[in-house]
C-alpha cells in the first residue's frame, strides 16, 4: 500500500532538516489551531501536497508551538505562507489564499517545476 503524501507538522527542532535541508522547494504555512482561515485552507493544502508530490513540499509551523522558527521568519500575521527553496525564503504570502487554482498560480510565480 503507498502512502499518501501529506503536510508535515514542523518544530522548532525539526525545521532545518525539514525546511532549510530539503530537496524539494517547500511551502511553509504558519498557523494557529485557534485561526479560521488557516484551519479553512488544510483541504487545499493536502490537495496541492498530493497532487504536487515530489515536486513541492507542503510544512506547518503552528506559531504558538514554535517561537524561534515564528520570530526568526518575523511572522505578525497567520495564515503566512513562506517559499523556501535551497534554504533560502523566494517569496512569501500573507492571508488566507482563494482556491487551489489561485495558490497554484501562487507557487509557479516563486518556484520552477514542471
Amino acid at each position: 500500500m503507498t502512502e499518501i503524501p501529506t503536510v508535515v507538522l514542523v518544530t522548532d527542532e525539526t525545521f532545518e532538516a525539514e525546511v532549510i535541508r530539503s530537496d524539494l522547494p517547500v511551502v511553509v504555512d504558519f498557523y494557529a489551531d485557534w485561526c479560521a482561515p488557516c484551519r479553512s485552507a488544510d483541504p487545499m493544502l493536502e490537495e496541492l501536497s498530493s497532487s504536487l508530490a515530489g515536486r513541492v513540499k507542503f510544512a506547518k509551523v503552528n506559531v504558538d508551538d514554535c517561537d524561534a522558527v515564528t520570530r526568526s521568519y518575523g511572522i505578525h500575521s497567520i495564515p503566512t505562507y513562506v517559499f523556501v527553496e535551497r534554504g533560502r525564503e523566494k517569496g512569501r504570502q500573507i492571508g488566507a489564499l482563494g482556491a487551489a487554482t489561485e495558490f497554484r498560480s501562487t507557487l509557479k510565480r516563486y518556484f520552477s517545476f514542471a
